[in-house]
């Protein structure tokens, strides 16, 4: 499992690191209609990079009901599809088509070991959409508080579990993960830098 950025950046010498939440256009996820998809349910979708690095095969060889939906391209696409026929690839999908297959999905597959975080999680959450995946330190920074998604070693265990969520339970979570909350925690970051300095007596908090 990979380690959190701030665990690495202190290892290699750095003091006073803070975490800065990323966030996503929420307005794109959660409204508007859904893809016209003609596939057997429930859908299960992945969305990424399209490499060995996101552990793809450990969605497509799980045997779960319905139809495994992959959008995104990459070196991996042309030999996960022969090995994988009955899997549905997409391509690569932008802006207001990629929000219609967030929103029609029953459940959002996360089957990278070493992503640190995993935006596309928060991008699934903002779409109403239950998010499954392994144990990692990006979905407890996303989730791990929230019954918006379930973290399990049995993937296969936790995408069937994850049909059960509510979805408006997701989208109150995905809320939290916009782009005005990731600036708002900017500034909030930076407010902090400034009164310590300021109370030290360094020359940048004279200048707050």
């Amino acid at each position: 499992m990979a380690l959190p950025i701030s665990q690495e950046l202190k290892h290699h010498g750095f003091s006073h690191v803070t975490p800065w939440r990323r966030g996503v256009d929420v307005s794109l996820f959660a409204k508007g209609p859904k893809a016209n998809l003609d596939l057997p349910r429930p859908l299960f979708l992945y969305v990424g990079r399209v490499a060995v690095e996101k552990n793809i095969d450990d969605f497509l060889k799980l045997d779960l009901p319905g139809s495994k939906v992959i959008v995104g391209d990459g070196p991996e696409r042309q030999r996960l599809q022969q090995t994988y026929p009955t899997a549905h690839f997409l391509g690569a999908l932008h802006g207001d088509a990629l929000g219609a297959i967030y929103r029609s999905a029953d459940c959002f597959v996360f089957p990278s070991r070493t992503d640190t975080y995993g935006l596309v999680m928060a991008e699934a959450l903002a779409a109403g959409t239950p998010v499954a995946c392994y144990p990692s330190s990006g979905a407890r920074e996303i989730f791990s508080s929230e019954h918006c998604g379930v973290m399990s070693e049995d993937l296969r265990g936790a995408a069937l579990r994850a049909l059960q969520i509510p979805r408006e339970m997701c989208k109150t979570v995905g809320q939290r993960h916009s782009l005005e909350a990731s600036a708002d925690n900017f500034i909030s970051i930076l407010r902090d830098v400034l009164i310590t300095h300021a109370a030290s007596g360094s020359r940048w908090g004279r200048f707050a």
